[in-house]
């Protein structure tokens, strides 16, 4: 690979990737999902949990821990990356993602074939961790500004790549492992692959991204109508600013509490539906738990999609006060009745993961609506910073309850009742943090402008 090729200055420069006057908006999306769909693999990584625990002999909450080193470097990297992203441009940011993703896949191989498992935390979680923040925030900053009409439709339509792409890994991975066999050299020969083929599908990202001319704007584009309880700013905010702001940490809180609520869940799918109706006539066997998997992804897919599409018409707010609040009563019915009848189980999980989800992508809106469309990208990376957190909280609230469970001698669903009630005091946390967001203070512009519906609730 030349020195060119390699550098910001070169083909991967964000000077090489101003589109063309008749370039259209609509081949961005698509560039934004190739990463996305590949990095969204995380989701699936309950999947390789048992086999894992069995051939390295492994803990749960040891199982998990690739999975939430994973998370903790997304929010890392994309804080401390924000910035190099916004600077350098989107093909550079894919580059370094699938570089980073890729290898920690490789490495994770190389740690399973050796039974060294330091090597799979540092190649899944450490390496490709890196690669998850880049890339999930790559694409973000770019195509609010191809779409600064449909920010939430935009995001949603990329960020569902996220949520969908345990849709194809799961299935897929838990055919591997079939084939394969889930021992240390299966094991090892599944993440040679998942290394090699995502570094040739998200390469298709860096090759196809653009960013818009400088003064660009949609053509017939009029600005919005005022709409009730919607904050719709012309104002800038840089990100230091932002970070001096109660808004962003009200968010920080509420992503945070929606993030955790909803990955303690996900990162446990396959073994909590398993052990919620083990021993009963509804038990659910191994292939049917990787399904349960792949539904959870679609539902985090689409709700991604359909919410964050929903908030702009009914503002952000609005929309994440039924992420918290209707997340927190479907996590009450789980509780309550949740191992009574499986549909039951799986219709409230589903709900959840599409709030989860819609979350996700309905951020980077709520941030545009805030704090303007000056540096939302690196305000983006700092508040994932969030996300790390809860990549921890979630799976291990979720992870050492049930092993104190099951080390107490208890089975079935009360290895989670705890950890449910839990769930829903954070989204009830969360709730509060949501109410309290209003409108940026003036003193915060970066370039002062108007604040159309001063003084009202977003």
């Amino acid at each position: 690979m030349s020195t060119r090729f390699a550098s910001p200055t070169g083909f991967l420069s964000r000077s090489r990737t101003v589109a063309a006057p008749t370039w259209s908006r609509w081949l961005v999306p698509p560039a934004a999902l190739s990463v996305h769909l590949a990095i969204g693999q995380a989701y699936a990584w309950s999947v390789f949990k048992p086999p894992l625990e069995s051939a390295l002999e492994l803990s749960g909450t040891q199982s998990a821990l690739p999975f939430q080193l994973g998370i903790v470097m997304l929010g890392l990297s994309a804080a401390f990356g924000g910035t190099l992203v916004e600077r350098n441009g989107p093909r550079w940011a894919m580059f370094v993602s699938m570089t980073c993703f890729s290898s920690g896949f490789l490495l994770s191989a190389l740690g399973v074939l050796t039974r060294q498992y330091w090597l799979v935390v540092l190649g899944y979680g450490f390496v490709g961790g890196i690669g998850l923040g880049i890339g999930y925030i790559s694409p973000v900053s770019t195509l609010i500004k191809w779409f600064p009409d449909r920010p939430g439709m935009a995001t949603g339509i990329a960020i569902m790549g996220f949520g969908g792409g345990a849709l194809i890994a799961s299935p897929w991975s838990a055919q591997m492992l079939a084939s394969f066999g889930p021992t240390t050299t299966g094991i090892a020969t599944t993440f040679l692959v998942h290394g090699v083929v995502y570094a040739v599908f998200m390469s298709m990202g860096v090759l196809l991204v653009r960013v818009p001319p400088d003064g660009w704007a949609p053509k017939g584009r009029r600005p919005a109508a005022p709409k009730a309880r919607r904050l719709v700013t012309t104002a800038d905010v840089s990100a230091r600013n932002a970070l001096r702001t109660p808004q962003f940490y009200c968010l920080w809180i509420v992503l945070c509490c929606n993030v955790t609520a909803g990955i303690g869940i996900l990162e446990k799918a396959a073994p909590m539906i398993t052990d919620f109706f083990t021993g009963t006539h509804a038990a659910v066997a191994a292939g049917a738990a990787a399904g349960f998997v792949a539904l959870l992804s679609l539902a985090n897919m689409t709700g991604r999609f359909v919410w964050s599409s929903t908030s702009d018409l009914i503002g952000r707010k609005n929309m994440y006060r039924v992420y918290l609040g209707v997340g927190a009563l479907l996590y009450l019915v789980i509780a309550l009745a949740g191992e009574t009848s499986k549909p039951l189980f799986i219709i409230c999980a589903l709900g959840i993961l599409s709030f989860y989800g819609g979350g996700f992508a309905t951020v980077p809106a709520y941030l545009k609506d805030l704090f303007g469309t000056y540096q939302v990208g690196a305000i983006h990376g700092r508040l994932l910073t969030a996300w790390s957190t809860a990549g921890v909280l979630g799976p291990l609230i979720v992870n050492a309850i049930a092993d104190a469970q099951k080390a107490a001698g208890r089975s079935g669903p009360d290895l989670y009742t705890t950890s449910l009630f839990i769930m829903i005091g954070l989204l009830a946390v969360g709730f509060l943090a949501n109410e309290l967001i209003r409108p940026v203070h003036e003193r915060h512009h970066e370039r002062p402008a108007a604040v159309l519906e001063k003084g009202q609730a977003v």
